[in-house]
């Protein structure tokens, strides 16, 4: 086996949270590509078709399930679908979340619950299906993000809360589950890409924040993917519970 070998993830099967649109299906096609049979969920369930055309374009093939990942039964409805089909889960991108930008004052229960139920408390409801199926040598992506680590300009109080606690429950789920179980447990902590997300913000707020970003730009979808394929991969078998910026260097700053 040669190094880049240990990127591939052939024979492997891959969920896929957030799959319909922006870098939920960057991470499908990605996955595809090196290899991994992919099972997409999404609320939007009309638009997945698009995404699966990508993942057998890639030499793949694809299941495309509706899924609300604040519900704990859509979820198991998800990894359900998964084993019936390809009789196992191996990789997880927790990818589903909504944004918001709502001054702290003003903020009501229901907008600041909305966005914990999805970006936390879906994360945790999917990764606690897969933990129950997922065999040895698996591996699970939390998408959080830089907000999780530093602030930004805008009123995200719940957004970064959300993204925070993603980043202690990767740490405690790989506790619990990699010496256990043999399940990687990694979150990745994205600046600023290109995404559905980025076009509800204010004109010239990117531009604003890439003052910030040492590498002086916004961030390739792509560049992205492959850090999940990376961290989906046995090129990562030696990481677990950690967090990785993929940001441009904004943290550091």
């Amino acid at each position: 086996m040669t190094v880049t070998d240990l990127f591939r993830l052939d024979g492997r099967v891959a969920v896929v949270t957030g799959a319909s649109s922006g870098l939920g299906v960057e991470f499908a096609k990605a996955l595809a590509e090196a290899g991994a049979d992919v099972v997409l969920g999404a609320r939007r369930a009309e638009r997945l078709a698009d995404t699966a055309q990508l993942v057998e374009a890639a030499g793949r093939r694809a299941v495309s399930v509706a899924t609300d990942v604040a519900d704990p039964r859509s979820c198991q409805a998800l990894v359900d679908a998964a084993v019936a089909e390809f009789g196992k889960v191996d990789i997880l991108v927790n990818n589903a979340g909504v944004g918001s930008a709502v001054p702290a004052t003003r903020e009501t229960p229901e907008q600041f619950r909305q966005v914990i139920d999805v970006n936390l408390n879906g994360c945790y409801w999917m990764a606690q299906a897969c933990g129950r199926v997922m065999q040895p040598g698996s591996s699970i992506v939390n998408i959080s993000s830089v907000l999780g680590l530093t602030t930004a300009g805008l009123p995200q109080a719940a957004y970064a809360s959300s993204k925070a606690g993603l980043i202690g429950m990767t740490r405690d789920l790989a506790q619990q589950w990699t010496g256990r179980k043999g399940i990687r447990v990694n979150a990745i902590a994205p600046g600023f890409f290109v995404s559905e997300m980025t076009e509800a913000y204010p004109p010239g707020y990117i531009e604003e924040q890439q003052k910030r970003i040492p590498a002086g730009r916004k961030g390739d979808p792509r560049e992205l993917a492959a850090t999940v394929v990376f961290l989906a991969s046995d090129a990562a078998g030696y990481i677990t519970g950690q967090t990785l910026p993929v940001d441009g260097g904004m943290t550091i700053t």
